[in-house]
């Protein structure tokens, strides 16, 4: 393919490129021609666009269809404090144009699925996950093993990150080193478990890193290895990964050739045959039904199975809430009373309803789980309490 020449403003934006023996001209040029698609455009979406726009790749594709929200600016340097409730799209667009208005960016403003995975990374010449759950990052592993694309992989959780580059050429795939997901509601996302700020910067630029080398066909990228950071101790680990030769995907002989419902795949979806009888054991109220509940002359018991340090940031202590953390539930069972009523609640409502179906399973009756959580409380009840 003929690529446009560099022109005077792209040698001096690109001088520093240029004077390597490794990029030269020839691999600017590389750059400018390569079509780079961006899945997410949070934590880690966010240094990969800024640093590959600044690098020179021609086309960014970017595929989210999320809105800013206060809680990302601790992390998703993308966007800014003026950029809240806007499309993170129009916000990365306006960020990636002050960068270097000689990218051609291109929006997704969809939700990655099975029906338009194949379709969306087809055009691209690489492909970096930059997303923050299982069934997406299953779909993008399939999807570029079935198109041959590389796939640039990033995670974060806490202090610790991941990187490194699956489908490419005859190396593993994601599914070699993780064939099967987690247990749904095992691995908290970032979210209820927290991530370090600084944290996706850095490992999103590992990311971008493997991106170039990719295209310029240069140094030995993260192929066939797996790279752990710790930063709370500042160590780094390498594990190897071998391409499993029996892998459902990119195997010998490979089971599945098409993309399938991953949300079921993960586990999030009951089967046809549990959804008629899929019924909670426990009972559910929101926020204003437990605010009147609160008022009765027999309130319930107010169960809170957050973290301390969550407690210590927001907390329902003066409706008479206490602490017990999910981790500790099981062996703290005598302390709860077995003639009230026992609503559990948490962040949002996902600990609190498997701490409810725990409950219910040890013999307790009158259980509910309190949909939404705290920030249910804080959104209809109380705006003056925090969110976090």
């Amino acid at each position: 393919m003929t690529v446009p020449a560099l022109d005077s403003s792209e040698l001096s934006r690109y001088a520093r490129h240029l004077s390597l023996p490794e990029v030269g001209k020839e691999g600017q040029l590389r750059l400018k021609d390569a079509k780079v698609l961006l899945v997410g455009a949070g934590g880690l979406g966010s240094p990969l666009a800024l640093y590959l726009a600044a690098a020179g790749i021609g086309t960014l594709g970017l595929v989210d269809f999320d809105e800013v929200d206060a809680t990302n600016l601790q992390r998703q340097i993308l966007h800014g404090t003026k950029d809240v409730g806007r499309s993170k799209l129009d916000s990365a667009q306006e960020s990636l144009a002050d960068v270097n208005p000689n990218v051609s960016f291109v929006p997704h403003p969809v939700r990655l699925d099975s029906s338009n995975a194949l379709e969306i990374l087809g055009p691209y010449d690489v492909v970096a996950d930059g997303t923050d759950n299982f069934p997406t990052r299953y779909l993008v592993n399939d999807a570029c093993v079935l198109l041959g694309k590389p796939n640039v992989y990033g995670s974060v959780f806490r202090w610790e990150g991941q990187a490194s580059v699956f489908a490419n050429g005859d190396g593993p795939c994601y599914r070699c080193l993780f064939r099967e997901p987690p247990p749904p509601g095992l691995v908290p996302d970032c979210a209820e478990g927290g991530v370090l700020g600084v944290l996706p910067g850095i490992m999103g630029m590992i990311q971008a890193v493997e991106v170039i080398k990719l295209i310029l066909g240069r140094g030995r990228t993260l192929t066939g290895r797996l790279l752990i950071f710790d930063a709370l101790e500042m160590t780094w680990r390498e594990m190897a990964i071998l391409r499993n030769r029996d892998c459902p995907v990119c195997g010998d002989e490979p089971t599945q050739t098409g993309l399938i419902d991953y949300e079921d795949f993960c586990g999030l979806k009951p089967s046809a045959g549990e959804e008629e009888d899929m019924t909670n054991p426990f009972g559910e109220v929101g926020a204003t039904e437990l605010a009147e509940r609160l008022k009765s002359a027999e309130p319930p018991y107010l169960l809170d199975v957050r973290q301390p340090h969550e407690w210590d940031i927001v907390n329902m202590a003066s409706d008479g809430a206490v602490m017990i953390p999910l981790a500790e539930l099981g062996n703290r069972l005598d302390e709860l009373p077995a003639d009230r009523q026992i609503v559990v609640y948490c962040r949002t409502g996902a600990r609190s309803a498997t701490a409810a179906q725990m409950l219910v399973e040890e013999g307790f009756s009158g259980v509910f789980n309190f949909v939404g959580g705290i920030h249910a409380w804080a959104d209809e009840i109380d705006p003056s309490l925090p969110k976090y």
